[in-house]
């Protein structure tokens, strides 16, 4: 039987600062597989369900493209705080043809040769960083997402995509102000005009010195066959926001919410140490007990969808991809859903997407966090967070889910 629009409950207004994240997920799931909900003014339609949204994900009847699919964009663009999420012009909106093309050109950069060939940097720069923890003194509460969990992705990052150090700084700021679901429309779109001045900046400064590194192989792609390359110049800049954007933030939080469930759950950190699981089962569980991305803007229905049992969600209506409550789903992971625990035998999830969309940078950030947590453990086998769990704050996002500050004790007073 198909729900009607009368039966619906009214759309559920998500908080833009995930100050309740689980509860709300949990009200998400009690809705139904799919539901009504209010993204900062935006009507949507939330899937939890993971069965629903594993074929939602992959169906032709799904688009990325707001410019195509989407007839509330040109208002959008206009009042909605997250509209850069949904306007640019890169492999991350792009829908049939246009994302193929475009995932082409970006594949190269996230082959298995060329991340197996960065393993060596990313133990580097992890070295660097637990050299500098190490200098604290006994006792002293350290931030390890400022010290830690910040700067490893970003160095990484700036490496892959030819990054000057001082841009790699000014990146930083202007991604987390992306991400913040707490901006106003007018700082939302002073924040995307400062970011576009400064990839801007890195175009002009990587045209003139290029290198081996993304940024100079798009560019070539660019510039090789003038009006005719494959890649417009908006697509250029677009494709350069999505990969230093996604390149970090993702890793950031991943780090930071593996941190956080290994001192809260010291049993689980003891499977590690005692041989039961390893870091790779770490990051697996990880990434569905705490997902980076809590929910995903947006998605477009080509056609009217028939939701079994459910609603209809009409042509045009935006889909919101709600991972990090599909991942704690229990008809997915039963009742264990909501425990964290490394020896899960399928710690399956939705947190790098599915399908044509699959998140290309993923061996990438599974390389990154399995070192880095491997080497950070080992160094400081004394890790403790200094406060209790609850003082840790939520990033003000309902996109990013991370805490504003991680404070941790490496060694004992």
């Amino acid at each position: 039987m198909v729900q009607s629009e009368s039966q619906a409950p009214p759309p559920l207004a998500l908080d833009p600062t995930g100050a309740r994240r689980h509860a709300e997920h949990h009200t998400l799931r009690e809705r139904g597989p799919v539901t009504r909900v209010d993204v900062l003014g935006v009507r949507a339609w939330s899937v939890t369900d993971p069965a629903l949204l594993k074929q939602l994900l992959t169906s032709p009847d799904v688009s990325k493209d707001a410019h195509r699919h989407w007839p509330e964009l040109p208002t959008a663009v206009q009042t909605w705080p997250l509209a850069l999420w949904v306007a640019v012009n890169n492999m991350f909106t792009a829908y049939g043809a246009d994302h193929r093309r475009l995932r082409r050109l970006v594949a190269p950069a996230f082959s298995a040769r060329r991340i197996s060939a960065m393993r060596p940097s990313v133990e580097e720069i992890t070295e660097e960083l637990l050299d500098d923890l190490a200098t604290a003194g006994p006792g002293e509460v350290v931030d390890l997402r400022e010290r830690f969990a910040y700067p490893l992705p970003i160095k990484v990052i700036s490496r892959l995509m030819g990054l000057p150090e001082k841009q790699s700084q000014d990146f930083r700021a202007l991604v987390d102000a992306v991400f913040d679901t707490t901006l106003t429309p007018q700082q939302a779109a002073a924040n995307s005009e400062r970011l576009y001045e400064v990839l801007d900046d890195l175009i002009a400064v990587r045209r003139a010195e290029p290198g081996d590194d993304m940024t100079s192989l798009l560019i070539t792609a660019r510039d090789a066959e003038g009006d005719g390359s494959p890649l417009a110049e908006t697509e250029l800049r677009d494709t350069l926001l999505l990969m230093v954007s996604a390149g970090y933030e993702t890793t950031v939080n991943l780090l930071d919410q593996a941190v956080t469930a290994l001192l809260t759950h010291p049993d689980q950190l003891a499977h590690v140490r005692e041989g039961r699981a390893t870091w790779s089962d770490v990051v697996e569980e990880t990434l569905r007990y705490e997902p980076a991305v809590a929910h995903l803007p947006l998605r477009y229905a080509v056609k009217d969808i028939a939701v079994p049992g459910g609603p209809v969600i009409r042509r045009g209506e935006a889909i919101l991809a709600s991972y990090a409550a599909a991942n704690r789903h229990p008809e997915w992971h039963g009742e264990s859903a909501d425990v964290f625990d490394v020896t899960r035998p399928s710690p399956e999830h939705l947190a790098f997407g599915h399908g044509v969309h699959f998140c290309l940078g993923a061996p990438l950030a599974r390389l990154e966090a399995t070192t880095a947590l491997d080497a950070l453990f080992t160094r400081f086998p004394d890790l403790r967070l200094a406060v209790a769990p609850d003082a840790l704050e939520p990033v003000p996002s309902l996109i990013s889910n991370g805490h504003q500050r991680l404070p941790v004790r490496l060694t004992p007073a």
